[in-house]
């Protein structure tokens, strides 16, 4: 069997390091069950020099390298493969994740030390490469959701990966592979909610994997039925597609309730955890696909394994806390009531904007006016609703953001906005590939560049630069209206044309024909 060393790279950097990764610990325990040796590298939680990672490197004699992460952990990746070919050149080195699922020929071109991809959903191919290796083969095309490399060195790829049906079959995570006491229970705080801030030994679980909404900015990693091969007329290697304006498509899946509160409590009685944070991209989706069922039969099954928080005599707390993601509207009433009785501290809602005109482009299904009300419905069911927003809609302008700072005023809340970044795989970026490469004159730069959002990277607003982006922005967190007021004014005069009238050019992503 298999000597396997997973390497989870370094991500957000600019923060402590607050999550186990927890695709990289279900496979640990998938092929562990399989018989396959495994030791993990915590890279993004160690931090190390480059004198411990050459260690790690030449600790055994590693059939199988294998990393994976999001597009942001890209440029650490980079390293860490150039590195691991150069220490461990008789080791397969396998790359998956979102960071190659995105974009697996521009990458695999890039990282050209890598010897096979994973596609899309890893929970079966990854074990079939390690099958393959095992038995002494490289054949990797023959495998469905792999990218590879042929004796020439041309790119190959498998056929599609069907996504798996039933999550159930799935292990509970390798949490033990991962340094829970030394680095991520102390970092365990969550701002958002009281109880989430005193958190001292949180993990977080992923109950579903999927989405219904079409935000035109959200990649879903190829593990929501967003992914596609189409032929390519330029080779015979296919193209992957991702969402683009008016072709949508979506796998909802989701773990029983009996499979979520089993883990939680699984975790509750071995790691005396205190906290859980749902990673999902939407819980209320699921509880709508359930027929209102899925979040109430969970709520249930934490009262029924003591999950749910009670306060002793003493002061201190038995049960959990726990915090997860919510749509403006998707939500009930009934159903918020149900989930802050069973220890829900807060809710994290993606509003992204208060304006009518540049929500009818985001795809979300939302108006500003149920924006507002799912505030005040969260607050009155006794959780904190925690209002994400992005600023440089394509079609962002004053009026927006005059719109956005109303809404605040009558919220009673003061929110720093993400700046809309066109990742890989996201309809955006379909759409503004060809001003993005323009903007920095090469893909790749342009992934390397790419944070989590708080700076601003490629620009895809109509109306403003990055500069006037950034300094608007600050003007909206400081409530100074009389300065935007001012630029306005400036601004106006900069864009009028000779009929008198400002020039505010927007192109709807939903008309852009992508092929052209």
């Amino acid at each position: 069997m298999a000597k396997v060393l997973f390497i989870n790279p370094r991500v957000r950097e600019e923060d402590v390091p607050r999550h186990v990764p927890y695709g990289i610990a279900l496979l640990a325990s998938i092929i562990m069950e399989k018989g396959h040796k495994v030791q993990v590298y915590d890279e993004n939680a160690w931090r190390s020099s480059d004198n411990i990672l050459k260690e790690v490197f030449r600790a055994d004699n590693w059939d199988v390298i294998a990393l994976g992460g999001i597009t942001t952990s890209y440029g650490n990746i980079k390293k860490l493969v150039k590195m691991a070919k150069y220490l461990c050149p008789d080791a397969k080195i396998v790359l998956g994740g979102g960071v190659l699922t995105s974009l697996p020929r521009e990458i695999m071109f890039w990282l050209y030390q890598v010897d096979v991809g994973v596609v899309g959903e890893a929970f079966v191919t990854f074990p079939e490469i390690l099958d393959m290796i095992d038995k002494g083969e490289e054949e990797f095309s023959e495998i469905p959701g792999t990218i590879s490399f042929d004796n020439n060195g041309h790119i190959k790829m498998g056929p599609m990966r069907e996504l798996i049906e039933d999550l159930d079959i799935l292990p509970y995570p390798a949490w033990d592979l991962f340094p829970l006491e030394e680095i991520y229970f102390p970092n365990s705080d969550k701002l958002g909610s009281v109880e989430g801030m005193n958190a001292k030994r949180r993990l977080d679980i992923n109950a579903s994997y999927g989405c219904s909404l079409i935000c035109r900015y959200c990649y879903h990693l190829g593990i929501s039925g967003d992914m596609r091969y189409e032929e390519n007329d330029d080779n015979d290697i296919p193209k992957v597609v991702f969402d683009e304006p008016g072709n949508y498509t979506r796998d909802i899946r989701y773990h029983s309730p009996e499979y979520i509160v089993d883990m939680i409590k699984y975790a509750y009685d071995k790691y005396n955890i205190d906290y859980i944070a749902f990673l999902d991209e939407n819980l209320m989706t699921m509880d709508k696909f359930s027929g209102r069922t899925w979040m109430k039969a969970i709520c249930e099954g934490f009262h029924e394994k003591g999950l749910a928080p009670k306060q002793k005599a003493d002061g201190s707390w038995t049960g959990i806390h726990w915090d997860g993601t919510s749509h403006a509207t998707l939500h009930t009433p009934e159903i918020l009531k149900i989930m802050k009785e069973a220890g829900c501290s807060h809710l994290i809602y993606g509003y992204e904007s208060f304006s009518p005109h540049v929500m009818k482009t985001v795809g979300k299904g939302a108006t500003p006016k149920t924006n507002i009300r799912s505030f005040f419905r969260t607050l009155e069911a006794g959780i904190r609703p925690i209002p994400n927003q992005i600023f440089g809609f394509p079609n962002e302008d004053f009026e927006s953001i005059y719109q956005n700072l109303d809404a605040w005023e009558t919220l009673g809340i003061i929110v720093k906005p993400f700046f809309a970044t066109p990742y890989p795989g996201s309809e955006w970026f379909s759409v503004y590939r060809k001003q993005i490469e323009e903007q920095y004159g090469d893909l790749e730069a342009f992934i390397l560049a790419l944070g989590d959002a708080t700076s601003i990277t490629a620009v895809i607003s109509h109306n403003f630069n990055a500069v006037e982006l950034l300094g608007l922005r600050e003007m909206m967190v400081n409530s100074n209206i009389m300065g935007i007021q001012r630029y306005e004014k400036i601004w106006r005069e900069n864009h009028r044309t000779i009929n008198g009238e400002p020039s505010t050019i927007f192109v709807d992503p939903a008309k852009v024909d992508v092929a052209a």
